[in-house]
């Protein structure tokens, strides 16, 4: 995937319900946390102030399954944290009760294998640092409403796209 892909609203009537990427969701549209009134929308931001860029594509991650951290009032899990996934980490949270390893087709889920990049849910991720085992983050890909879980200072330690 070259260059940035920008998750940001959508055009025509579902823009008012539902940040969308380029792809299209099979999830039922949700009014985003951080929609603004419809004239004056603004893409998703992510930790570092800018718009919310792509986590994957492929395997095809966030709540809304449109390759976006985006989140909504229905995320109760706040899906908004980009991870690169290690087999660490893996067995973390699989030993947590959240096998993400493990394909569920029914779900459309492939099942994550190490370097997968996929939206976590904010509070496992501090879950996983607490226990020094937090996989990676694409701070470009997450969402800023994981700020209010986490610092940004411990998502920059564990950046892919920072220099140190």
């Amino acid at each position: 995937m070259g260059g940035i892909v920008v998750c940001r609203p959508s055009s025509g009537w579902m823009a008012q319900f539902i940040l969308r990427c380029p792809l299209k969701t099979d999830r039922p549209p949700a009014m985003p946390l951080d929609a603004a009134p419809e004239n004056d929308r603004q893409p998703a931001r992510n930790v570092l102030g800018g718009p919310l860029a792509v986590c994957s594509l492929e395997p095809m991650t966030g709540f809304y399954r449109n390759g976006c951290c985006a989140t909504g009032p229905d995320d109760h899990g706040r899906h908004v944290v980009c991870a690169v996934m290690t087999a660490e980490f893996l067995a973390f949270s699989k030993e947590r009760g959240n096998d993400l390893s493990t394909p569920l087709p029914r779900y459309q889920f492939p099942g994550l294998k190490p370097d997968d990049r996929w939206c976590l849910c904010v509070l496992r991720w501090r879950e996983a640092l607490e226990a020094g085992k937090a996989p990676r983050v694409v701070l470009e890909a997450t969402h800023a409403n994981a700020l209010l879980h986490v610092a940004l200072a411990d998502l920059k330690r564990h950046a892919v796209d920072v220099a140190p």
